[in-house]
């Protein structure tokens, strides 16, 4: 069971008349997130958060120090035909093999990406009862503060050691009314970069398939953003948990910003691999509706967040999807046409990006962050 004090935060206490509904009530009606059980001193994180490591390769350990996560720099794009093919040729090597890899010299501004770090830790760090204000379940609300809603769904499964915050985009707006005061400049800039960026890989990757470079753009895989702020605090017992479970994204392509701490895993021919930060680097991963629509051409990597001692780890995450109207999430999306041939049919069948969240969420509650394509396959 856990006790709360007068101010809200959790207080871990084992005993033997242990009532896991009663611990995850207590976490989720408290809403100080995972950052309010280490403001409250515990040595030893609650029951909820202890993570049943069934197979070897789940568990926490050391990524594989013999292989490194592809760095792109793509700051010649535009100078020349030679350099921008080259570049090319990289990004269809690393979309095919890792399905992750880091870019640099991408444009945007050192500052502008510390900024939007700090406006994350700000938010995570101050007054519990001013993050409450942000606490909701509504899917319709462009800010939310995560940590504080409970489903009971959710017990099924370890909740991961780490809080966070989400904003949702049909467009990128022109401004940012609904946010936190003091998260609009830092967002405004962020987004507006990330975005001018995240167009400029879609027209790379579509290069790299053989296609238009505006093909992806023209097909609605960036019409929608969805901006995920994560907050690690250090944990006591990180053996013992994980800060995210291994899984893969939906999204079409997603854009990390991260600390220098560390703790990012991806899983590479069955090996965990530490995705080292790199100052200045953003780290670029596909989701499963990349590999479906180019047919397992571009991998949608497995990743996971390990717990560390040290902390608190801040990372922004940034997802480029079709908008969530119910006219778009409709959409059907299949293999790419130009991509197949006799010799590569198509291995997925037509599907929705409704269809498909439906079935990550339905992995995920269950606590198997297993593909969504598995279900999709011919």
């Amino acid at each position: 069971m856990v006790v709360t004090s007068s101010v809200g935060e959790v207080q871990p206490v084992v005993s033997p008349d242990y009532d896991r509904e009663h611990e995850f009530r207590a976490f989720f009606d408290s809403k100080a997130g995972v950052k309010g059980i280490i403001d409250s001193g515990a040595t030893k994180i609650p029951r909820i958060f202890v993570h049943d490591f069934d197979k070897p390769e789940d568990k926490p350990c050391p990524g594989n120090s013999n292989l490194s996560i592809p760095v792109i720099d793509i700051g010649g794009i535009n100078q020349d035909a030679d350099t921008r093919s080259d570049t090319v040729d990289k990004i269809r090597a690393a979309s095919e093999e890792w399905g992750l890899f880091q870019v640099v010299n991408h444009g945007i501004p050192s500052t502008v990406m510390n900024k939007m770090v700090d406006a994350v830790r700000q938010f995570h760090e101050q007054d519990v009862e001013i993050k409450k204000l942000y606490c909701t379940s509504d899917p319709k609300a462009m800010f939310r503060y995560n940590k504080g809603t409970f489903d009971r769904s959710q017990m099924k499964k370890s909740v991961a050691w780490g809080d966070c915050i989400s904003c949702e985009f049909d467009h990128l707006p022109a401004d940012f009314p609904e946010l936190p005061g003091e998260f609009r400049n830092p967002m405004s800039e962020y987004m507006n970069c990330v975005n001018t960026l995240g167009m400029t890989l879609f027209e790379l990757l579509s290069e790299a398939l053989g296609l238009r470079k505006s093909y992806l753009k023209d097909i609605g895989c960036a019409e929608g953003l969805y901006f995920v702020g994560h907050y690690y605090p250090p944990c006591p017992e990180p053996e013992l948990t994980q800060a995210a479970i291994a899984h893969s994204d939906l999204a079409f392509l997603n854009m990390l910003l991260q600390d220098q701490i560390g703790g990012l895993q991806v899983l590479y021919q069955n090996e965990w691999v530490d995705v080292t930060p790199l100052p200045g680097a953003m780290v670029v991963n596909f989701g499963d509706m990349m590999q479906l629509i180019t047919n397992d051409k571009f991998k949608s990597s497995k990743h996971r967040v390990l717990a560390k001692k040290v902390g608190p780890r801040i990372s922004v995450a940034t997802f480029m999807r079709p908008a969530r109207s119910e006219a778009v999430t409709s959409r059907m999306y299949e293999p790419i046409e130009e991509l197949l041939s006799d010799e590569n049919p198509a291995i997925y069948k037509r599907t929705t990006i409704k269809d498909c969240m439906a079935q990550l969420y339905s992995n995920l509650s269950a606590g198997d962050g297993s593909s969504a394509l598995l279900h999709f396959r011919i």
